[in-house]
């Protein structure tokens, strides 16, 4: 794939898009991590019923935005957002642990016990968020460009969705395992979510496939791309 470099003004466009890209990504993944205990059912016209977290709502967004980036602006900063998202995930981790260590007022809105209840997990479950988010986003940049490698830059959506794939069943199968190993979830639950979770993400990376065609034509038309170049972004 070639890279193009662009004029000083297109360039700073370039990145107003990649930190927004970036912010909308670490968003998605932090707050999944956050409001994961709630789980709802969803009757799918009357095809099948899903069971999962509502923390699954913004998390396919993540693989999207890594696609994006993976197509417009290379393997590298497609990386590098997934580093970022790793920092910003253990900082909230932090922030959530010392709310949790300080006591509340006679008079809070929240007392202690239901603070502990709905962010008592969340260390448990961040860490295995985490080992499931490392392995699922390297794993879906890396089949990403192998796909695009094969295809020579073309049929975007086999890249998008064959990436999307593998990941999220390796991003659904180790977070479940580890919720499950820590008693955070019963094993009885464990089949059930692992298909839900997975058909469900499935269904959400085939849906957003117009949605990636439309954000990479308007970049590639906007900076005048070819087909399967990317904007180099030197630091």
């Amino acid at each position: 794939m070639k890279e193009t470099s662009l004029e000083l003004k297109d360039k700073r466009i370039a990145y107003r898009i990649y930190l927004i890209l970036g912010a909308l990504f670490i968003s998605s993944l932090v707050v999944s991590n956050l409001i994961f205990q709630k789980f709802f059912y969803w009757d799918f016209f009357g095809i099948y019923t899903f069971e999962i977290s509502v923390g699954i709502l913004p998390y396919p967004i993540t693989f999207l935005i890594t696609d994006i980036i993976s197509e417009i602006f290379g393997k590298r900063k497609a990386n590098q957002i997934v580093t970022a998202g790793i920092f910003a995930s253990f900082f909230s981790l932090l922030i959530v642990y010392a709310s949790t260590a300080v006591p509340a007022t006679t008079w809070s809105p929240v007392n202690d016990a239901i603070f502990d209840q709905v962010f008592g997990a969340t260390v448990i479950a961040v860490f295995a968020s985490m080992m499931a988010y490392l392995f699922a986003q390297y794993i879906d940049i890396q089949v990403f460009h192998f796909w695009k490698r094969i295809t020579k830059g073309k049929h975007l959506w086999i890249r998008n969705n064959f990436s999307t794939f593998s990941s999220q069943f390796i991003d659904t199968l180790t977070v479940l395992l580890l919720l499950c190993s820590a008693g955070i979830l019963e094993w009885d639950r464990f089949g059930v979510l692992l298909l839900n979770g997975f058909l469900f993400k499935i269904l959400v990376a085939a849906l957003d496939t117009p949605i990636l065609y439309t954000f990479v034509y308007l970049i590639r038309k906007r900076f005048r791309l070819s087909q399967g170049d990317e904007i180099a972004l030197e630091i």
